[in-house]
């Protein structure tokens, strides 16, 4: 077993085996022999009503929390014992039986689970506390509000949808460049030079003395012609934007709730 320091225990805060707050440590009860810690009592009730008793076997302290090896459900069913100074004999042995532990009933506490499969049953997440202590109390305590009822009181209980909301990948969007090809056309004004006869008259008199014979002359002509050259310029920058659009979903569930009904010795039942 652990060995605790009772002061630091007495400042912690109680956590189930899932991590769920249970609530505040509010006593400490140590072995007569051995002085060891055996228990501790948790507030459980509205504005601290109620007081459950836990074993702190297979405990574990981690600063200011106290994890308890119980889900919540089996601590708030814990037997309400009425003991300020010292347990019992027969008030331990209850409590020992409602967590499934093995008790010797001379003081010495074996604390170790009966079976592995009641560890599982006890530990187990949502469970509403032992059968056979809700047998062997039934009619006594109603504790589902942390208080306890007179005989002639139940308390009512009905489940909610409790709806919240989770983020998860629904798509994937890519943004993918690829070539087409396209015939384009420009026009592209263009020039030539062309060759043609001139004459001039001569009177006669501005050229003497020519000879008459075969003669050649050349000139070079000229023409413009389109050309094709490509290059690529950037000419648009496009990006991929996310952007949130509300909607609502609708859900739905079973939900389970409790009714009431008068049962009484005469023809006469009365629903509610």
């Amino acid at each position: 077993m652990a060995t605790y320091d009772v002061n630091t225990l007495l400042s912690t805060t109680a956590y189930d085996s899932d991590g769920d707050k249970i609530g505040k440590v509010e006593q400490v009860f140590l072995d007569d022999n051995t002085e060891e810690v055996t228990f501790v009592t948790v507030d459980t009730g509205l504005f601290g009503t109620k007081e459950s008793f836990v074993p702190v076997e297979g405990a574990r302290q981690d600063g200011d929390r106290l994890v308890l090896p119980y889900a919540k459900g089996v601590v708030k069913d814990a037997p309400n014992v009425d003991a300020d100074q010292h347990l019992s004999p027969a008030e331990e042995e209850e409590i020992y039986r409602y967590y499934q532990m093995n008790y010797s009933g001379t003081g010495d506490r074996d604390g170790r689970y009966a079976t592995e499969t009641d560890r599982h049953a006890v530990a187990a997440a949502g469970t509403a506390g032992n059968d056979r202590y809700a047998e062997d109390t039934a009619g006594r305590h109603d504790t589902a509000a942390g208080a306890d009822l007179d005989d002639n009181e139940v308390i009512r209980h009905e489940e909610r949808l409790r709806v919240g909301k989770q983020r998860e990948e629904s798509g994937r969007a890519r943004l993918r460049k690829y070539v087409v090809t396209e015939h384009e056309g420009v026009d592209v004004p263009v020039e030539r030079e062309e060759v043609r006869i001139e004459r001039v008259p001569l009177d006669g008199t501005e050229v003497t003395g020519g000879t008459i014979g075969e003669d050649t002359v050349e000139v070079t002509l000229h023409e413009e012609r389109a050309v094709v050259a490509k290059e690529t310029v950037g000419v648009e920058k496009i990006e991929l934007e996310k952007e949130t659009v509300a909607e609502t979903q609708r859900v739905a569930a079973e939900v389970r709730k409790e009714q009431v009904e008068i049962d009484t010795d005469t023809d006469r039942r009365d629903r509610i």
